[in-house]
């Protein structure tokens, strides 16, 4: 693909383990590092109507944290209100998610700024249409990989598959970030500990459970892991 912004994929190990919190940090992270940022999600399901038309939570996190004015659906060009997974959802409303306009409007994105984050919808493996699925649409975008590693029940499992799945798909993944999606798993620094030994890629940030104020207010990435966290970025 030509364009002249650098950008990275973030995929997690599941639905709801973190992708928009770490990529709107991320965003912060560049931003201050003097970089013109966009956020992308290209498909999102669970929305809600707001002034006429459909939108999601997280893509709107990502609108209002980009560097430039941009248009919800230069964010978001995908937008199902069914709660499901996405070839599901666009599946209930006669619609098929077209990979085309994808790229067409990442690399909009990508002539206008410096770094464009895509975020993607559930794991690795989601069926975007009868196709396709997340990892086909990274292939499609020639973009490396940041893992978000929600550390919940489950998570070890969830990791191991991902990062065997992203491996054989051949994609480079940059590193994990480990994130606190569950305020009471207790055992969580076993587990970080375990997928660090574990994983064959380097833990580049651990994020502290979040309120929905913190998310707002508070810069994830404290001042001594960011250099490591661009230097990443950059490989």
């Amino acid at each position: 693909m030509s364009s002249k912004a650098c950008g990275i994929f973030v995929t997690g190990t599941d639905t709801g383990v973190g992708k928009t919190i770490v990529t709107v940090g991320l965003m912060r992270l560049l931003q201050s590092a003097g970089f013109k940022v966009a956020g992308m999600k290209p498909v999102a399901t669970g929305a809600f109507w707001q002034d006429g038309r459909l939108v999601n939570e997280d893509a709107l996190r990502l609108q209002a944290s980009a560097s430039i004015r941009l248009d919800y659906n230069q964010v978001n060009p995908f937008v199902f209100e069914l709660p499901a997974s996405p070839h599901i959802a666009a599946g209930k409303t006669g619609c098929e998610i077209d990979f085309r306009r994808i790229r067409q409007v990442y690399e909009e994105l990508a002539e206008a700024v410096d770094w464009v984050l895509v975020e993607g919808v559930g794991g690795w493996e989601v069926p975007l249409n009868g196709r396709e699925r997340v990892a086909d649409l990274v292939r499609l975008l020639d973009l490396p990989v940041l893992l978000i590693v929600g550390l919940r029940l489950g998570c070890l499992n969830h990791a191991f598959l991902t990062q065997r799945a992203i491996a054989n798909s051949g994609a480079h993944c940059v590193g994990w970030i480990a994130n606190h999606a569950d305020g009471d798993f207790w055992w969580s620094a076993e587990a970080i500990e375990t997928l660090d030994h574990a994983l064959d890629w380097p833990l580049l940030a651990i994020v502290p459970f979040s309120s929905e104020k913190e998310f707002v207010e508070r810069d994830i990435f404290p001042t001594v892991i960011k250099d490591k966290i661009l230097h990443a970025l950059y490989s």
